[in-house]
């Protein structure tokens, strides 16, 4: 019996480990061999938190390692993952220039960063900071926000012409109220502030906040009809999504629990997957 005793335990503590491994860094990949022509040689990804991973370890901080874009752990397999499958020299070579509560006003800054890496294939995800703002009037006007994203783009078509850029659309934001405005623990979440030109009163039917949240919905539309004329304006090296992001129908079991906003590591897989589709390396 003591021996069983001793093998059971032993057993769980291999699956307890596993377990552990399975949240952490990705295991070592073959290094070596020729990689397939076109295969970047380094990977840069700009934007805001939804490219950190901010809040998928279950901490309302980035978590980097599940970004759908460089992220490179278990949970999350990242544009920068099945690339490393193809070109094992790709190793450690992904960098994150996103960050938290950015708007496209940094997206110039975060570009210069990518030439410096001397990037190859750039992600680019940004704009839901520049809606989420404390009102209507607060947000980043239209013509302001395609500005911001050419002089950014302006920085990678000059310090990197032959780089590929995959330009993503802003999730649907809208949606989320759509479906968590009914949930208690996402309206006590969200009364701390997060996105209030959307959020703010979340369960009220007053015709002004309905007419806010119209509003903000129409903005992000704004956002991304931009972002397609901007990707299309800077030529053949840059690929627009087409809209694919926004229409991903995000449910509550795709953003974590506690802002009820961000992604989660099955929110981060969903983006992996869909924007993989419009990168030009699926195929």
């Amino acid at each position: 019996m003591p021996g069983r005793w001793t093998t059971a335990v032993v057993s769980l503590l291999a699956l307890v480990a596993l377990a552990c491994d399975a949240g952490g860094e990705a295991a070592p990949r073959p290094t070596g061999g020729t990689p397939p022509p076109g295969s970047p040689k380094v990977v840069a990804a700009l934007g805001d938190s939804i490219t950190t991973g901010f809040g998928s370890c279950l901490v309302l901080t980035s978590c980097e390692r599940n970004s759908w874009s460089t992220g490179d752990g278990l949970r999350v397999d990242s544009h920068y993952r099945r690339l490393l499958d193809r070109n094992p020299a790709l190793r450690d070579k992904a960098y994150n220039h996103a960050r938290p509560g950015a708007r496209v006003a940094a997206l110039a800054g975060q570009a210069e960063a990518a030439v410096r890496d001397r990037a190859d294939y750039v992600t680019v995800l940004i704009g839901a900071n520049d809606a989420c703002r404390g009102t209507i009037d607060a947000m980043t006007p239209v013509t302001e926000f395609r500005a911001e994203v050419d002089r950014g783009l302006r920085v990678l078509r000059e310090g990197r012409p032959k780089a590929r850029v995959l330009l993503v659309s802003i999730p649907d934001l809208y949606r989320l109220w759509q479906v968590g405005h009914d949930e208690p623990r996402a309206v006590r979440a969200w009364g701390r502030g997060v996105c209030p030109a959307l959020l703010a009163e979340p369960t009220s039917d007053a015709p002004a906040d309905q007419a806010r949240r119209t509003a903000f919905r129409e903005r992000i539309d704004a956002y991304n009809g931009q972002l397609s004329a901007a990707c299309r304006a800077y030529g053949s090296r840059c690929r627009y999504d087409g809209g694919a992001v926004h229409r991903v129908r995000f449910d509550l079991d795709l953003v974590n629990v506690l802002d009820y906003f961000h992604p989660n590591t099955a929110g981060q897989s969903r983006l992996a997957d869909v924007t993989w589709r419009s990168s030009g390396y699926a195929d």
